[in-house]
């Protein structure tokens, strides 16, 4: 994931991001305010490799500082890892959901650095919401993960062989994690459109959207689903 760099913007934009963040229905539930004992960072696997906070995040928006907020909105909620461990605040914080809204906002108010946070992204969002599951084996091959040396290279040689060696049926295959019944795969696609994900999606990449639109109105066709 390429971290983008904040642009500049007029005090306008940074309040109506921020207001938006504020009207999300479950900001009250994720943000209560802060006694800056930094147990949430304690518990970041993310706040170990990168500069980042959690801490600093729900800080910045409980003491409504725009200029940086914007900086947060931009460039640190994206190296968030949304794992949540950061749900342990005293507080009853979830600084894990206020980033997530903070993605939210940014991806649906076209911000070009959550387009820039999300480039590269597209082989996994269409692998995952294509088949229901995630990443899959025969996504291992060299270019994709440069950083991890000639290991990939064998794997990806010998992926139906390492396949196999596992003992579980449903992990024979390469082309997904394990499979996913079509009845799961409709109920998944209703969800992502009906809770606004494809909007998102389309907010980001539109040929990505008109790619996963086409496969799921086949899937929903063949199973005489029209959706309103």
């Amino acid at each position: 994931m390429t971290v983008p760099v904040a642009p500049q913007a007029t005090p306008e934009l940074k309040a109506e991001i921020f207001a938006k963040v504020v009207a999300d229905t479950r900001f009250h539930d994720y943000v209560h305010g802060c006694y800056e004992c930094g147990i949430c960072v304690a518990a970041c696997p993310s706040a170990r490799f990168y500069d980042f906070s959690p801490r600093k995040i729900t800080q910045t928006v409980c003491r409504e500082d725009l200029d940086t907020f914007w900086e947060h909105v931009n460039v640190d909620v994206w190296n968030c890892s949304q794992c949540f461990s950061c749900d342990r605040c005293p507080r009853g914080n979830s600084p894990g959901g206020l980033i997530t809204i903070m993605r939210e906002v940014a991806v649906t108010s076209g911000l070009r650095s959550a387009k820039q946070a999300l480039e590269g992204g597209e082989r996994v969002v269409y692998k995952i919401m294509s088949t229901g599951t995630q990443v899959s084996p025969d996504m291992l091959q060299p270019e994709a993960f440069p950083d991890w040396g000639p290991e990939v290279q064998e794997v990806s040689n010998n992926l139906d062989l390492w396949r196999r060696a596992l003992p579980p049926e449903t992990l024979h295959t390469t082309t997904t994690a394990w499979e996913i019944n079509d009845e799961t795969l409709v109920e998944l696609y209703l969800i992502w459109h009906m809770t606004g994900v494809l909007d998102m999606i389309k907010a980001v990449d539109e040929g990505l959207h008109m790619i996963l639109n086409d496969v799921m109105e086949e899937l929903l066709e063949d199973h005489d689903i029209v959706v309103p």
